[in-house]
């Protein structure tokens, strides 16, 4: 009894951290449309400023509790503080883009926040001092709980009674609500909304930035911070269902209480039963515990804003020929360019085909996944067991790895297919982070975190097969989605993304469709996972990691979804543009996220729309100057 009382009022603790986050990403969400990645780079912002104010820069601070808690406010001051700046220089100029790219834009966001953060602060871990007055334990029977933790857990309620009054019985809260339902209504009535949006991102990093000096009593400041927190603290907002604040609270209380449990009965599976509880919640609940329907959020169930066609399918042969060949020619320079341009190429060639897989299920099915790295790390894991286990050769291990893939996303698919927009690819991250956490801990099998190396799959005498047959591979998947883009099937799920009801009124099997090209698109991404494997000679856990499942996003969204195209640029673009910064730029990956935030918002439909808006421009100044002409 005793354990489970520990382990109850561990899990209230936690629960309070989460709300703390989830309910700023809500309140974000709830005003601007906009699902900001970047909201566990506020958490970690407000830690290190609290935790360098009471450790380096005032440390006296760090033994007067009032000092201490106007220090933790400080830190929150300061997340707001860049919040505001984020706002005004980027978020407000998403505002009405699809939320796929406001996602990637604020994914840059967090690149170019961490290496501020880490040129300011340092890389070292900051351990800040323990609460002043709360340093004692409380004994229950034989076991003890923190004071601070106590502490933890009234507050949780505190703030969530703080925030109902605030949106429920203010003049500002009133009209945050009347925004998060119509904006353009409001603005009907003569009510600006910027400066609501301003406040309502102000309020919600400084909630995530309260979060994280509060945690600091507990754990220490890190530049991990971040991306550790902000998964589960998009499961609780997904949960709870987007934009309700009471959902939030009841899902942090959920997933809090699991995760503690879950430490004490299943400790290498904790993650896993974290997400399998939101993946159960979402099957039986598409639009989560309290929140509204996924209609409500998408348009067409997919990604909102996006539905238009193909660019490029028109191009007729001796275009498609011409574009082929030069990108033959660029293949055969790398080539020409030795061993070290060869494998930066061969790492571009695959990640493209990784692109393209995604990049159908998008563009064609409206689907969009966070965790379409499962995949490829489900290919990549079943072509090197069969080669380590069976000594399958190259062939037949990529053909394992499809067939592991195949198996998986039939399952899958068939359960998360009724979801869209952020559940769906919520759902996707389920998946991705328990094959992450089963090839961490199936260590008899997969190796766990030392991975499967040593794989000979490609031998020195067949590279140049190998490299010739990644080329052939990214054109024949190019050709493959331009045919399915003009096919009878092409067009009923562009039907079907545009316009669901319509569709399914009109006798279209909406819901099958989009399986089929889940399915298809997951074992083409297992096919890329299959090639990675060959090409490295080793997979490790990390394949099937978040970022992973971004950089895929990121290779479509750079060069354009409804680009045909659009991945190759993507994948040539990121995979040079991160190699070459890599070697020159110590705070590389900042310089990386601002190039990200600029394409996001100078051309959200990807770099291959420059030329449309180019031409566009030049359209209206040639019509601009003849009606000057005319006139004069």
């Amino acid at each position: 009894m005793t354990f489970s009382v520990v382990q109850l009022l561990g899990g209230l603790s936690y629960a309070t951290t989460l709300f703390l986050m989830a309910a700023g990403l809500t309140l974000i969400f709830g005003v601007t449309r906009i699902v900001n990645f970047a909201h566990g780079s506020f958490f970690m912002l407000g830690a290190l400023f609290t935790a360098h104010w009471v450790t380096n820069w005032f440390p006296s601070w760090g033994e007067s509790a009032p000092l201490y808690l106007l220090a933790m406010f400080s830190g929150a001051a300061c997340a707001g503080l860049a919040g505001a700046l984020a706002e005004f220089f980027l978020l407000r100029r998403m505002t009405g883009a699809p939320e796929l790219y406001q996602l990637v834009a604020t994914f840059g966001l967090s690149l170019a926040l961490h290496d501020a953060m880490q040129w300011g602060f340092g890389p070292d871990e900051v351990f800040a001092p323990r609460f002043p007055g709360l340093k004692g334990s409380v004994q229950i029977d034989n076991e003890f709980f923190p004071e601070y933790q106590l502490a933890m857990i009234v507050l949780g309620p505190l703030v969530w009674l703080g925030l109902h009054l605030l949106l429920s019985r203010s003049l500002f809260g009133q009209r945050l609500r009347a925004a998060t339902q119509d904006r353009a209504m409001l603005a009907a009535l003569g009510i600006n909304p910027k400066p609501l949006m301003l406040g309502a991102v102000v309020l919600g990093c400084a909630l995530a930035g309260l979060s994280g000096a509060l945690v600091l009593p507990r754990e220490p400041a890190n530049l991990q911070m971040a991306m550790n927190v902000i998964v589960e603290t998009f499961v609780v907002v997904v949960t709870g269902g987007l934009g309700s604040i009471g959902g939030a609270f009841v899902a942090a209380l959920l997933i809090g209480l699991v995760h503690a449990f879950g430490t004490g009965l299943f400790p290498q599976a904790t993650l896993v039963i974290v997400f399998l509880t939101m993946a159960l919640v979402l099957v039986l609940r598409p639009q989560g515990i309290n929140g509204l329907s996924a209609a409500a959020h998408e348009t067409g169930g997919g990604v909102r804003g996006t539905a238009q066609k193909f660019r490029g399918l028109r191009l007729g042969r001796l275009w498609m020929l011409a574009i082929a060949a030069a990108f033959v020619l660029l293949a055969g320079l790398a080539w020409a360019g030795g061993p070290y341009w060869q494998a930066l190429a061969a790492d571009a060639l695959i990640l493209m085909i990784f692109g393209i897989s995604l990049q159908a299920m998008m563009a064609l099915g409206g689907l969009v996944s966070f965790g379409h790295a499962a995949f490829f790390a489900l290919g990549g894991y079943g072509a090197a067991l069969s080669h380590s286990l069976w000594g399958a050769s190259l062939p037949m291990a990529l053909a394992v790895g499809c067939a592991t893939t195949l198996a998986v996303a039939a399952v899958f698919g068939a359960a998360v297919v009724r979801s869209a927009g952020v559940y769906l690819a919520m759902l996707s991250l389920a998946l991705a982070q328990v094959i992450w956490a089963g090839a961490s801990q199936w260590v008899s099998l997969t190796g766990g975190d030392n991975g499967l190396i040593g794989l000979t799959l490609v031998s020195n005498e067949g590279w140049p097969f190998f490299y010739a047959l990644l080329v052939a591979l990214v054109l024949v998947a190019v050709l493959a989605l331009r045919h399915l883009g003009r096919s009878v099937m092409g067009a009923a799920l562009q039907a079907g993304h545009d316009a669901p009801l319509r569709a399914a009124a009109s006798g279209l099997p909406v819901g099958w469709l989009k399986y089929r090209i889940f399915v298809a698109s997951a074992v083409l991404a297992g096919l890329a996972g299959g090639l990675f494997a060959a090409h490295k000679g080793a997979v490790f856990p990390s394949i099937a990691s978040v970022s992973t499942s971004v950089d895929a996003l990121l290779v479509v969204l750079l060069g354009g979804v409804h680009q045909l195209w659009g991945a190759v640029v993507g994948g040539l673009l990121l995979n040079f543009a991160s190699a070459e910064l890599g070697r020159e730029v110590t705070y590389w990956r900042g310089l990386l996220g601002v190039f990200i935030m600029l394409i996001m918002v100078a051309a959200p439909s990807g770099l291959l729309s420059l030329g449309d808006l180019l031409a566009r421009i030049g359209r209206r100044w040639m019509r601009a100057d003849r009606a000057r002409s005319g006139a004069g």
